[in-house]
């Protein structure tokens, strides 16, 4: 097993150390904290290729007298643990729910796509009693997996899989995105906000569907004219890199908005948001990046003065609870959808940019989030869970 002590990647949870692995890396830790999911306003509404089995264990936490039999694992996608975005917030609730527990637990960091089945099946070889696959990406090998093995429970983030055995934990994350590009369009100065994605996937589309009609609304509420580039909705077609890594294709695509005058732009896949804040940099206009998935703001400082804000797919909650559920044999195929209404999702605070947006746009927002809760502002997507 490669433990948290021998992860060579720069992990918030794992020293550095030697990788004996290419294709897999496996953590165990003990500890971490959920606080980057911080909303806006605690008030009514929140705006709120593989490896084989492995030979040797360390814990990821010190079991007690009363903890359970049990023993929950994941699977990340080619994104890593460290990507500051959906990854990392699958490992933190994992590593916090088997903190509580007082159990061990074992994370699968993938490389790319081909290790995606190895690393599941290397887990129920492992005797995992819940696997828990990060992305959309995961589906097929989850599938496999969770028909193949019926007495071991599933969990998959971003997708709807049937199965007895296997317990969605999607985001109807389109309402959040809405908040975002509400508060880009009253932002904007130029009249041009884009947005672009990693792969043309739903969990990608869906926040590019909320981000267009929430500019759209502020069109219409406020008389405004601006533009959201790079996605068009109606056509379900726009700009994306073809992948979730940061790059040349990330940094090209960004530049590509930037040189049609955007001055907000939400990059949404990982770590392409860092193509996107070179970009950024080197244009000698002040343009604003919105982050997806988690605070960047709290996640990678290295960012924070660009940021206007963060769309927060609370994933670290909905593994949290998943996995603390099935340890107290309460487990069940029931999807947990996150909304603005249960709080499983958010809008970050405007942190550095509290002074540069509107006085209104703060109440403002606590209002459109209370219509898109009632039902009286719709928000739609294909991409939606249940769609």
């Amino acid at each position: 097993m490669i433990t948290g002590a021998n992860v060579k990647r720069n992990h918030p949870s794992a020293p550095a150390g030697p990788c004996f692995l290419e294709d897999t890396v496996t953590f165990t830790s003990r500890k971490t904290a959920l606080s980057g999911l911080a909303l806006i306003g605690a008030s009514a509404l929140v705006l709120a290729g593989c490896a084989a089995a492995p030979e040797e264990e360390t814990p990821g936490a010190a079991p007690t007298d009363e903890a359970p039999d049990f023993y929950p694992c994941m699977v990340s996608d080619a994104g890593g643990f460290d990507d500051k975005s959906f990854n990392q917030a699958g490992f933190m609730g994992l590593e916090d729910a088997a903190n509580d527990l007082g159990v061990e637990f074992n994370a699968v960091e993938s490389a790319d796509e081909n290790a995606y089945g190895p690393n599941v099946s290397s887990l129920v070889d492992e005797g995992c009693d819940l696997i828990v696959t990060v992305g959309f990406l995961l589906a097929e090998a989850t599938t496999e997996a969770s028909t193949a093995n019926p007495d071991i429970n599933f969990a998959i983030i971003d997708e709807f899989v049937e199965g007895e055995n296997v317990k969605p934990i999607q985001f109807n994350t389109v309402e959040a995105a809405f908040l975002a590009g509400y508060a880009a369009a009253s932002y904007s100065k130029t009249g041009f906000v884009g947005t672009f994605g990693g792969i043309q996937i739903p969990p990608v589309t869906i926040f590019m569907d909320g981000f267009v009609q929430g500019v759209e609304y502020h069109n219409e509420v406020k008389g405004t004219n601006v533009q959201a580039l790079g996605w068009d909705f109606d056509g379900q077609t726009g700009a994306f890199t073809g992948g979730f890594a940061p790059g040349t294709e990330a940094l090209t695509t960004a530049q590509g908005l930037i040189d049609q005058n955007v001055d907000v732009l939400m990059p949404v896949g990982g770590p392409i948001y860092q193509s996107a804040a070179e970009a950024i940099r080197d244009s000698d206009r002040e343009i604003a990046l919105i982050g997806v998935d988690s605070d960047v703001y709290e996640t990678d400082p290295s960012v924070a003065d660009l940021l206007l804000t963060s769309v927060l797919k609370n994933i670290a909650v909905g593994v949290y609870d998943v996995t603390t559920g099935a340890a107290e044999g309460n487990f069940d195929n029931t999807p947990f959808v996150g909304t603005l209404e249960n709080g499983g999702l958010g809008l970050a605070p405007f942190h550095d940019f509290e002074s540069k947006v509107s006085a209104e746009l703060a109440a403002e927002l606590e209002e459109v989030t209370a219509g898109i809760v009632a039902g009286d502002i719709e928000v739609t997507s294909p991409a939606s869970p249940g769609q």
